[in-house]
């Protein structure tokens, strides 16, 4: 039997019963707003409740939650809120913790019904709240439940790694920079500046003038410093071209003491980055032995609700192979959809929710396009 998406929109409508307080929290920093409704959306409370956001701010909450209940008949109450940047963790995970029923609503669906009530594009912490509590009433909502031990603490570590790769790669052009001004020959000699060797001539002979008037002899005497097999033929080969090259430079000269400390300081700077990516490597590859699927998983980040990103090993030649990112996009058999295409290393790389991760070994495999 086929599921449709309507189905699933019908089910999570069925849900919200005549029983019903749906209460809408529009999220902020320090204070949140409320607004609650019955099934139909009709406004139950009189003035809308603003909290802080603190253990007393959501006693506050559930105090009004209550009343509000009591005042009404209703039975059982469900609270929807937007995921908005990191505000609403705490809110929501103390819920959770209660056994109160939380769902999150996706930003573009209340942005895009703002103006139901009012005819009006206008924005505030109320009517955003009130907006919130209908699209719920109206089964436009995704269920959120706390993650496995393991997820959470995999989903930190790699919030860990994205902000040391964000400032690696920052770094790493702000070298390529400094190379292009004062040494634009070196590439040609190092393809890849973060080689071993490249390293060391950085900071022995980082400008051509440092390497005027030596010798190959002497420039892997230098390189000895940072390398055990600085020498032999093609250690040789290389400290020739180097030399020639130098020698050629139409680099800038000019502060070059400054210049060179600039770099020695982003050099040291960049190696530290690198050792903390290491470590944070070895810390997910201990973490995802908790993880049962973990054979296929190669990275997850973020959250359920959330988009994440899952890198699995395939079968396939790595030359051959194309990764797909992927989007959710529930269909009547339940599975993916394709939107776009892009090669990495034989990895097929996807975008997909996490609650779907635990089917993550139904996902289809790709075989190569031309």
């Amino acid at each position: 039997m086929k599921f449709k998406q309507s189905d699933a929109q019908n089910q999570r409508i069925e849900r919200i019963t005549t029983s019903h307080l749906v209460v809408g929290i529009d999220m902020a920093k320090e204070t949140h707003v409320a607004q609650a409704t019955n099934f139909r959306g009709i406004v139950l409370s009189n003035r809308h409740l603003a909290f802080k956001n603190t253990a007393e701010g959501f006693e506050k909450l559930k105090r009004w939650i209550e009343s509000l209940q009591q005042k009404h008949r209703l039975k059982s109450f469900i609270v929807g809120m937007e995921p908005t940047g990191h505000y609403w963790y705490n809110l929501a995970n103390w819920l959770v913790e209660l056994g109160i029923h939380v769902v999150l609503v996706n930003p573009a669906t209340t942005k895009r019904n703002k103006e139901n009530r009012d005819n009006c594009q206008s924005k505030s912490d109320p009517k955003d709240a009130l907006v919130i509590a209908d699209v719920v009433s109206r089964g436009y909502y995704y269920e959120y439940s706390r993650q496995a031990e393991s997820f959470q603490r995999l989903k930190v570590i790699m919030s860990d790694r994205e902000f040391w790769v964000t400032n690696s790669v920052r770094l790493q052009n702000r070298i390529i920079r400094w190379l292009d001004i004062r040494f634009p020959e070196y590439v040609s000699v190092f393809n890849k500046w973060t080689g071993v060797r490249s390293l060391a001539t950085l900071k022995e002979f980082p400008s051509p003038l440092d390497l005027r008037g030596l010798s190959t002899a002497e420039i892997i005497t230098g390189w000895r410093k940072h390398m055990q097999r600085a020498g032999g033929c093609s250690g040789i080969q290389i400290a020739a071209e180097l030399l020639s090259k130098a020698n050629q430079s139409v680099g800038d000269i000019t502060s070059l003491h400054e210049a060179k400390q600039d770099l020695g300081r982003l050099i040291e700077e960049y190696e530290r980055i690198e050792s903390h990516l290491e470590q944070i490597e070895r810390d997910v590859a201990l973490l995802l032995e908790d993880i049962p699927i973990a054979g296929q998983m190669r990275s997850v980040t973020l959250e359920p609700g959330d988009h994440i990103e899952v890198k699995y090993e395939t079968d396939e030649d790595p030359e051959q192979v194309k990764g797909h990112f992927l989007d959710y996009d529930q269909d009547e058999d339940k599975e993916l959809r394709f939107i776009g295409l892009a090669s990495e290393n034989g990895k097929q790389k996807m975008w997909i929710r996490l609650d779907y991760v635990i089917s993550v070994n139904k996902l289809p495999k790709t075989g190569s396009e031309g």
